[in-house]
């Protein structure tokens, strides 16, 4: 006979006592019970009651997963996937995960370019493509490029847009605007970017699963003050924004008036730092 494992509450609550134990912060995927319920619905392909029996060849395979997590293992990588805006996206090791902050500049991008006729987008730094897919899918007429240096992430960013039909992306190999066709400057109604920002000297405040887990380039650019791709953006953008185009930029609230300073420099206009759900981080923009 096949011995009973239990019913899905009390699974999940195990676990949930498991990874309170080893696992340091949850802040980002949710509490201990919110993981530990998604990764056993994941393990079972579709949600459970807490009345509900686990099968235990489910539990075995959740078992392996709760491992995983107790190392520290963000959970999109665990299960291959994160949402953003509705839709799913493919994540994997070598790629930075879009999070919740994102969304937000997400917003702030697609606002503005709805408001434009046919708009040309850029969204440098893709990473797996989350907000140049998400620009795609609610703004049908604009001509979005994706830039990033990653193939892995290229080619996470490559399979999302083919999943959601989002024909026109258009991603490229290269750092920033370097791959963008010259073409092309001066044209774009709005530039979007989450740059790494965090300076070498405070990549240990960052949380391990961050450190440890995630590509390093994403959170850091090695530059002293962790901002050097962040002056690129800002004044490389000015140039390849038409007249009255938006850059949005998502930054940590620690540099957010750093950044604002910066633009305020280059002669950027109508500056303004948003903040959406996320306290800890903004999303500055500048009119050209």
């Amino acid at each position: 006979m096949t011995k009973d494992i239990g019913t899905a509450g009390e699974v999940i609550e195990a676990a949930r006592k498991r990874l309170l134990r080893h696992v340091d912060d949850f802040s980002r995927y949710g509490d201990e019970r919110t993981q530990a319920r998604e990764l056993l619905e994941h393990a079972v392909g579709g949600p459970l009651d807490d009345h509900d029996m686990v099968d235990p060849r489910f539990y075995t395979r959740f078992n392996r997963l709760i491992e995983r997590r107790t190392t520290g293992e963000p959970v999109p990588y665990i299960r291959g996937y994160e949402e953003f805006r509705g839709l799913r996206l493919s994540v994997r090791p070598g790629a930075f995960i879009p999070r919740q902050s994102t969304e937000f500049l997400a917003e702030q991008a697609i606002r503005r370019s709805r408001r434009r006729t046919d708009p040309i987008v850029a969204d440098l730094a893709t990473g797996v493509g989350a907000v140049a897919v998400a620009i795609a899918d609610e703004v049908p007429d604009a001509t979005v490029f994706a830039t990033d240096i990653s193939k892995t992430a290229l080619r996470l960013a490559r399979a999302n847009a083919r999943s959601h039909n989002a024909r026109n992306v258009s991603l490229l190999a290269g750092s920033m605007f370097e791959p963008l066709p010259t073409r092309l400057r001066g044209s774009f109604d709005v530039i979007a970017s989450h740059p790494p920002y965090v300076a070498p000297g405070e990549l240990h405040e960052l949380p391990r699963e961050l450190t440890a887990f995630e590509p390093m380039e994403s959170l850091t650019d090695a530059s002293g003050d962790g901002l050097g791709l962040m002056r690129v953006l800002i004044g490389g953008a000015i140039e390849w924004l038409k007249p009255g185009g938006w850059l949005c930029v998502e930054v940590g609230s620690d540099v957010a008036r750093t950044v604002r300073s910066m633009m305020t420099r280059v002669g950027y206009a109508e500056i303004k730092s948003t903040r959406g759900v996320i306290a800890e981080s903004r999303v500055v923009v500048g009119r050209r």
